[in-house]
């Protein structure tokens, strides 16, 4: 019955997502909805887009495994949210209305040049593409949750279903979808929770059944905790996804609200996944695969129309933050990449089948990682940190230091790319102390270029 229930739904959201696809005509109502998106709107696609697999699944296994720790995860994000609402992403919307900008790397073109547009472009495409698998092995984990489904069906499934509605109408018809996506994720969220600790004895019952040494220790960062704060809260202020959502706010106002509403939203939700994971640790402290406890809880430890519904809930953050990355990603080939290097003549037609083509290659690549990579936090993980290390300096420092060049956000890119790669892959994990991640060095390698390549811009233009 469950597993009915779960196709059914995503029946109606492929359905839901064709239909309004049919006032998709150009490329301004795929990549941006036209810029039309007031604060209700952008606030359920973002909040849609942050409420995935990492946010659920990977955090809830988290919790099972190292308690309240886990509240970083989704507490990062909306510190992260919090200084785009802020800053960022108004000031960045206002530029890209202003210039008719429609990717992020049409904004790094303009504030920048060419080369920078495409280093990113290509950055992207590595860690989005993990980040997609991430959000499939997540949905393979309900699947297998729910029927024992092998998870290279589960992950096919899942991609295939957000392929089919995002494909057909982008950013303006997966806003229609995200709304309801958001709605179920509430309500069976907030219903499910209350249930599952009750069931474990409540908060008493967590600390009589969780008892391993710092579970209930929120500051302990020996694996996770607030240094998740330098890997994702920086990815959240710029991650291309979410900023080009932002770029369809009808207006600066309704930028800063939508935004700031998600991060509040966030900030709400991050204990839930902890708390989960700790009910899980409770009533099922033998599992095999951390990642399963949020299933689990959800498939048997529920009554079923309670369970249906927050299965229904698990799944839409799934579709929903994977819809976001097809965004990015399909987007991203498509404009700054294949029109831009290629194509510079494609009509607005041309590009958006090229879109949607992209699209459909980026699912099933999607699908073949997802297959392959072993778990949802270590996929999504590689996301984070390349954006962080790659992307956050360019963008904060192309907003408030007008006088750095292309060189300097050429220099940024690669050297926080790089610089985050060798410390994760070449440096022995115990060489670093437990605040500093390899996203961090990524950053200050980042920054450290940005202004000594910089300032040597500036002076040579100085001595002209």
């Amino acid at each position: 019955m469950l597993l009915a229930a779960l196709l059914g739904y995503a029946a109606l959201q492929v359905a839901l997502g064709v239909w309004l696809a049919r006032a998709v005509r150009d490329t301004s109502g795929f990549f941006v909805a036209g810029r039309s998106l007031g604060p209700g709107l952008l606030f359920a696609t973002l909040l849609a887009a942050n409420v995935g697999a990492g946010s659920t699944v990977g955090a809830t296994g988290l919790g099972y495994a190292h308690g309240l720790a886990a509240w970083w995860w989704v507490g990062a994000a909306a510190i992260g949210s919090a200084v785009q609402a802020w800053w960022v992403g108004p000031a960045l919307r206002a530029q890209s209305a202003a210039h008719d900008l429609t990717t992020m790397g049409d904004w790094l073109a303009w504030r920048y040049d060419a080369r920078v547009r495409t280093a990113v472009a290509l950055l992207l495409w590595v860690g989005s593409l993990a980040i997609l698998a991430g959000q499939l092995i997540a949905m393979a984990w309900v699947l297998e949750a729910i029927t024992g489904l092998p998870k290279a069906w589960g992950a096919t499934l899942g991609g295939g279903v957000v392929m089919a509605y995002f494909a057909s109408g982008g950013l303006r018809g997966a806003v229609g979808v995200n709304v309801v996506q958001v709605t179920v994720k509430v309500v069976g969220f907030g219903v499910a929770l209350p249930l599952v600790l009750a069931a474990a004895g409540g908060l008493a019952g967590l600390r009589d059944g969780a008892t391993a040494a710092g579970l209930w220790d929120a500051w302990r960062h020996e694996t996770v905790g607030w240094p998740l704060v330098f890997v994702l809260a920086p990815a959240f202020v710029v991650s291309p996804g979410l900023v080009q959502k932002v770029f369809g706010a009808r207006d600066d106002a309704a930028a800063r609200t939508g935004v700031g509403l998600n991060a509040l939203a966030l900030l709400l939700f991050a204990p839930m996944p902890a708390l989960f994971g700790l009910a899980a640790r409770t009533l099922h402290p033998g599992l095999g695969n951390a990642e399963l406890a949020l299933p689990t809880l959800l498939a048997q430890d529920l009554p079923t129309a309670v369970g249906a519904l927050g299965l229904a809930a698990l799944f839409s953050a799934e579709l929903s933050a994977a819809d976001a990355v097809l965004f990015m990603l399909s987007t991203s080939l498509a404009r700054d990449l294949w029109q831009r290097m290629l194509r510079p003549q494609a009509t607005d037609a041309q590009v958006l089948r090229a879109v949607r083509v992209v699209a459909v290659g980026a699912a099933m690549a999607g699908v073949l990682i997802a297959i392959a990579a072993p778990s949802v936090v270590g996929a999504l993980s590689v996301f984070y940190s390349l954006m962080s290390a790659g992307l956050f300096v360019p963008v904060l420092g192309g907003l408030a230091w007008r006088r750095a060049g292309a060189a300097a956000g050429l220099a940024a890119v690669v050297a926080g790319a790089g610089g985050m790669l060798v410390t994760r892959y070449g440096v022995a994990p115990e060489a670093l102390p437990s605040w500093c991640p390899p996203s961090l060095v990524g950053i200050l390698v980042s920054g450290l270029a940005y202004v000594l390549v910089g300032l040597a811009g500036t002076r040579n233009e100085g001595s002209r």
